[in-house]
């Protein structure tokens, strides 16, 4: 498996493209703004299709991009349904948008839940709920990669915000020491900004919240 990063959108919010060449597919993780085109090149190029969009929550940095990759590609969408607001009726983000910015709503196949799995690209996924930043943050791992795709649940050296609605500081550590720190230390943990981390570097020296 090939693992692109794909920092887009105003904010350049991590995105991250999982290919399979030799099953022919890929899945995006995260569609922020205007990721389609170079998502799209890199498809082309490892002669892969794009299966599935897993969205790790609904703040509109993540998805702005995201009814574009279903409409172009046909991907079907997971996410967790305590973010369905920010899918289903992105105008209840529009006190955090951009001047000009507009939201289009996001068709999701798959509602997900805590310790759901499910197959993709030839291994299995987790699904882990890890709200604090929002209701609806959720993680992808995949244990046979050794990676976790955490959303703003947890970066290097630092936590994702709790100032917007429905976060919570305690919360969010309490998920963080439950469902990420609970993760073997070699795994890499890739974020929805900034660079990756592992589990085993952020118990150790995260500021915010300790293993």
């Amino acid at each position: 498996m090939k693992l692109y990063v794909l920092p887009a959108g105003p904010i350049q919010t991590n995105a991250y493209l999982l290919c399979e060449p030799a099953l022919g597919q890929a899945v995006l993780v995260d569609a922020p703004g205007e990721v389609w085109a170079e998502a799209q090149g890199l498809l082309a190029g490892q002669n892969c299709l794009l299966t599935e969009l897993w969205l790790t929550h609904g703040h509109w940095d993540h998805m702005q991009g995201a009814a574009e990759v279903v409409r172009e590609s046909g991907a079907k969408v997971r996410a967790h349904p305590e973010d369905r607001a920010f899918f289903t009726t992105p105008g209840v983000m529009a006190a955090y948008l951009m001047p000009g910015m507009r939201l289009e709503p996001v068709p999701v196949d798959h509602w997900l839940a805590q310790g759901d799995g499910f197959a993709a690209l030839g291994m299995q996924v987790e699904v882990r709920h890890v709200p604090g930043h929002c209701p609806g943050n959720i993680l992808f791992y995949l244990a046979q990669a050794k990676l976790a795709l955490v959303g703003d649940a947890l970066f290097k050296g630092s936590v994702g915000r709790t100032d917007l609605p429905g976060g919570s500081m305690g919360k969010l550590a309490d998920s963080i020491r439950r469902q990420i720190y609970t993760l073997p230390d070699d795994t890499t943990v890739y974020p929805g900004h900034g660079p990756a981390t592992t589990v085993g570097e952020e118990k150790l020296h995260n500021p915010y919240v300790s293993g």
